[in-house]
């Protein structure tokens, strides 16, 4: 059997290449993230594993996923395009189990081929992610990472699994179809909702509402977390969906009129599977990219909005400004940030978290920020940012220096911005950090003297100039890492859609030559396939907002019950260059597979075998 899915490989090898790729690309990210991990966790005398373990642990975890899902969808449409071929076999006596055992060698060869190829991909991969890494200031300039000889085992392995865990259900569905409806394409067959799909819709249909729901009961910290990933579950549920979905909003799309028009949306019509292959990882890469990046923009814009209206300030110095050392200066609260270890509990309980802390004078605090903080004395209170028990004693390290266990005596809001997490009478410690100034002018004082005389102790920005560049400073590091996983899924991605429009190509032959026979030019061929690409690409974009969606309610919800005011601000440059980008692979790719399937004369197509 083992032989004959060689022979099958090879007789359509252009079904496959695609596959081939996704397993490739998907042991080579593997393999790459997973060592630089490992070396990142274990480098000494360094920030690495701050930033840079997460940033590999979700790469590594997205490439895992995103590399079974267009493998198990390529799989799916690789073996929809052969039913007749596999009903063939299966009336000249063979069984089921040999269906599936055909079907599973072939995935094996794809996986111990794509481990092979995947291997030394993995080297040229992870120079370009370490290279990465090294740019966004993640890992110290001189960080490499570590080749472990065990890699290999585990780089085989991960082809192996992800091709034959592809393939599975495909397998398990063709094995099951009666031949005789197979070839007549009647019966279970013809069925594109299968209960698989129906089950698998639902359940993550069910996942992205509950996200939805428990989101704005998170907190800031959860509720950001969880209305990020609501994207991931509602685009599974949409493609699951899909059969159903995008031929329906693919035939309303603008054909035009004519046979062409004609033509392209009754291959819409009839050819509901391969446009849902088409559409499944448009929709995936446009929930992720307008999802994420709309709800991270969201939010962002919301805690800028929710500082300033707490914040009751004229301008941020960055430096300390001396009570009463200028003229037309109300109020000042004098801030000083500072690097500090929290720990609580005992024994096998104890937990100990980095955190920010910051020092401050209490009442000018209260003044500016509108939260009062009764703190003196030998005692601390929970900042903005959280992470610290609201009561209860707590072991605090600042600065190297320990300062024993101190009670927690007052909690400061959270806030949707984070901010330091600890806050520090001043006396209790040195205040020999990064120090920042909020001035609140005097009632009738000038703004322009009073901001000229503030610039000779330190740089001096407007509250709302400040804002907009501490959000971005904050969120800098999770933008660098939304955009390595965007980027990851959108490569995916367009393999898959390119994939799936080369072997809808490939299988469509005879399709274009009766076409072609009928009276239509190659030229009007090629049209008429374009035109049914642009309708299942517009369809997948809309579904694709759809499940993005489903971010932006989690958003409005979570961003209201945290600030009062419910945010949404979504960056549409990126939404319109995204969209251009997807129609425009769909497009070529369209235009090149269809003029190659149509370069024989029809009738050698239409008189030979297939």
């Amino acid at each position: 059997m083992l032989g004959m899915s060689r022979a099958g490989l090879a007789e359509r090898w252009t079904l496959f290449v695609g596959a081939l790729l996704s397993v490739t690309l998907g042991v080579a990210l593997v393999q790459s993230s997973l060592l630089l991990l490992i070396s990142a966790a274990t480098l000494d005398g360094a920030s690495a594993d701050e930033a840079a373990v997460p940033m590999l642990g979700i790469v590594l975890g997205g490439a895992v996923f995103l590399a079974g899902f267009v493998i198990s969808s390529t799989f799916a449409f690789t073996v929809d395009q052969r039913r007749r071929d596999l009903a063939l076999l299966r009336l000249v006596g063979g069984s089921r189990r040999q269906v599936r055992r055909l079907l599973l060698g072939e995935a094996l060869l794809l996986g111990l081929g794509g481990a092979a190829l995947g291997v030394p991909a993995g080297l040229g991969v992870m120079a370009v992610q370490t290279w990465l890494m090294r740019r966004f200031a993640f890992v110290p300039a001189g960080f490499t990472g570590e080749w472990r000889m065990w890699i290999l085992g585990v780089s085989v392995g991960t082809g192996v699994v992800l091709a034959v865990a592809g393939v599975l259900v495909a397998a398990r569905r063709a094995a099951g179809v009666r031949p005789l409806e197979a070839l007549r394409e009647s019966g279970p067959a013809a069925r594109v909702m299968t209960a698989g799909r129906w089950v698998a819709g639902l359940f993550f249909f069910g996942g992205a509402l509950a996200l939805v729901i428990v989101a704005p009961h998170g907190g800031p910290a959860g509720g950001q977390a969880m209305a990020m990933n609501v994207a991931m579950p509602a685009a599974v549920a949409v493609v699951a969906f899909g059969p159903l979905l995008v031929p329906l909003l693919a035939r309303l799309m603008p054909f035009g009129g004519g046979v062409l028009g004609s033509l392209a949306r009754a291959a819409v019509r009839d050819a509901r599977r391969r446009s849902a292959s088409v559409a499944a990882p448009l929709i995936v890469l446009v929930a992720l990219v307008i999802g994420n990046t709309g709800a991270g923009a969201s939010f962002t814009a919301s805690g800028i909005d929710e500082v300033a209206r707490s914040t009751h300030a004229d301008f941020v110095v960055e430096g300390r400004v001396p009570a009463g050392s200028v003229p037309g200066v109300s109020t000042v609260s004098v801030e000083t940030s500072l690097p500090a270890q929290v720990t609580v509990g005992s024994g096998e309980d104890q937990e100990t978290t980095d955190v920010t802390a910051l020092v401050i004078d209490p009442s000018a605090y209260a003044a500016v920020h509108g939260t009062p903080v009764d703190l003196r004395g030998r005692a601390v209170a929970r900042g903005p940012g959280g992470e610290v028990p609201s009561s209860g004693p707590v072991r605090v390290r600042v600065a190297g220096a320990d300062l024993g266990e101190l009670p927690v005596v007052a909690a400061v809001p959270e806030m949707l911005s984070g901010g330091a997490s600890l806050l520090l009478p001043t006396g209790l410690v040195p205040a020999t950090g990064p120090t920042t100034s909020f001035v609140t002018l005097a009632p009738g004082a000038d703004a322009s003297s009073v901001g000229s005389r503030l610039t000779s102790i330190g740089p001096v920005s407007t509250i709302g100039d400040w804002l907009r560049a501490d959000a971005e400073l904050r969120n800098s590091t999770n933008d660098k890492v939304l955009l390595v996983v965007l980027g990851l899924g959108g490569l995916y991605a367009l393999i898959g859609v390119v994939n799936s429009i080369v072997i809808g190509a490939a299988t469509r032959r005879r399709e274009f030559a009766e076409a072609r026979v009928t009276g239509l030019t190659r030229g009007q061929v090629v049209r008429a396939a374009l035109l049914e690409a642009y309708a299942v690409t517009g369809a997948a974009l809309l579904l694709g907002l759809l499940a993005a969606s489903a971010a932006f309610v989690a958003v409005l919800s979570t961003t209201s019950a945290v600030t009062g005011v419910a945010t949404l601000d979504l960056p549409w440059p990126l939404f319109a260059a995204v969209a251009a980008l997807i129609l425009t692979v769909t497009g070529l790719t369209s235009l090149i597979t269809s003029w190659s399937a149509t370069r024989h004369p029809p009738v050698t197509l239409l008189a030979a075998r297939e």
